[in-house]
């Protein structure tokens, strides 16, 4: 059982909580198990790679980073190669992907000189663990969005969204509601419960899914979109793009995806809170449509394989293999597999750029809406 600072459990805190406030949202339990300062899951361990409880495509090869790196070399020369321009990575993990993607930039002519690297990041933990993979480069640390400085920028967010709290909305017999956290009777366990229904919430449920079966649940993430309209925004106002990859849908679905994995297994949601990751599917429509009413150009979402393959995934496998061991031919192969396969990451994972109006179809984006 996780425990914060003082040796208090989690759960004990949610439920004191609970009790002096009432049932709580998902939004905020996800918070409080995920982001808290003191006991937050992503504030003091290290839940990526195999020891820990799950694997991100930049940790299953450096072919991911690499690849990225080159599409944003393309998207800054495609934006006229401003001498000075903004890197900024949201989540940035161990940092395997930054540096995974510096390594490529220095392969562009000028292009590396021009960066200057921004990690928004909120774990300690994680932050010290950047700090030594990214070492012997200037890398400036935000909190949030709101101190980065003005100038082109590129914005990357690899498994970000899908982290960030969400809401819950069900149909009940009686209409829309939110659903809820709260104890059980004997207060030794964590429950989902439905608020009362109103047409306040209704108004949040897209057009599209309002008159969904009884039974349908609808996830939406206010804090995604108002991240996506402070990049948007930044965008507009600066110049860059964004570009967005993560496990999500393409269509707008009344279906639940939220999770929780330990140990790479599936775990339950509300059982043991603070010791397992908890995640939703990303819900790719409504980051579109907000980017849209900010005024950027929104470019897919497309398919992880697609986009890989694109920027030639398959040619840099086989150049690695040429050079390999047995060993890490077998890896680079496997690897790629992942990467792209439709019965693995290749499917699953979209990918989702932005851009300023005024700026071409980024690499790899055949779609181009204003």
């Amino acid at each position: 059982m996780t425990t914060d600072q003082d040796g208090v459990s989690v759960f004990n805190l949610l439920a004191k909580r609970i009790k002096l406030e009432g049932a709580i949202t998902i939004a905020d339990f996800m918070a409080d198990v995920l982001v808290a300062p003191k006991h937050g899951y992503y504030m003091s361990g290290e839940p990526f790679g195999k020891a820990g409880d799950f694997i991100t495509a930049p940790e299953v090869s450096q072919m991911f980073g690499e690849l990225i790196g080159v599409w944003c070399a393309d998207t800054w020369y495609n934006m006229g190669g401003p001498t000075s321009l903004n890197l900024v990575e949201l989540g940035p993990g161990r940092g395997t992907l930054m540096a995974d993607m510096l390594r490529a930039a220095g392969m562009v002519p000028g292009f590396l000189q021009t960066l200057q690297v921004h990690l928004i990041e909120i774990s300690p933990s994680l932050k010290k663990k950047q700090k030594q993979t990214l070492a012997g480069y200037n890398i400036t640390w935000h909190q949030d969005l709101t101190t980065l400085p003005e100038g082109p920028t590129i914005f990357i967010a690899n498994e970000f969204f899908d982290a960030l709290p969400i809401k819950q909305f069900e149909r009940s017999p009686k209409g829309w509601c939110e659903r809820l956290i709260t104890l059980n009777e004997d207060e030794k366990e964590l429950i989902f419960t439905l608020s009362p229904p109103s047409k306040a919430i209704e108004s949040l449920i897209p057009q599209d899914l309002r008159s969904a079966e009884e039974g349908a649940v609808v996830e939406l993430s206010p804090i995604a979109s108002t991240i996506i309209d402070m990049i948007s925004r930044h965008i507009l106002d600066h110049g860059g793009a964004a570009l967005l990859i993560d496990y999500g849908r393409d269509v707008p679905t009344a279906i639940p995806s939220l999770q929780a994995i330990k140990a790479h297994k599936k775990h339950s949601v509300l059982k043991e809170p603070g010791t397992a990751d908890i995640s939703a599917l990303v819900d790719f429509p409504t980051l579109v449509s907000t980017a849209l009413k900010s005024g950027v150009a929104a470019h897919g979402p497309i398919t992880q394989g697609d986009f890989l393959r694109s920027l030639g995934i398959e040619q840099r496998a086989e150049m690695l293999r040429k050079t390999g061991t047995d060993e890490q031919i077998v890896d680079i192969t496997s690897a790629e597999h992942r990467l792209i396969d439709t019965n693995e990451m290749g499917t699953l994972f979209k990918v989702l750029s932005l851009t300023h109006p005024n700026h071409p179809t980024p690499a790899t984006f055949p779609e181009h809406r204003k």
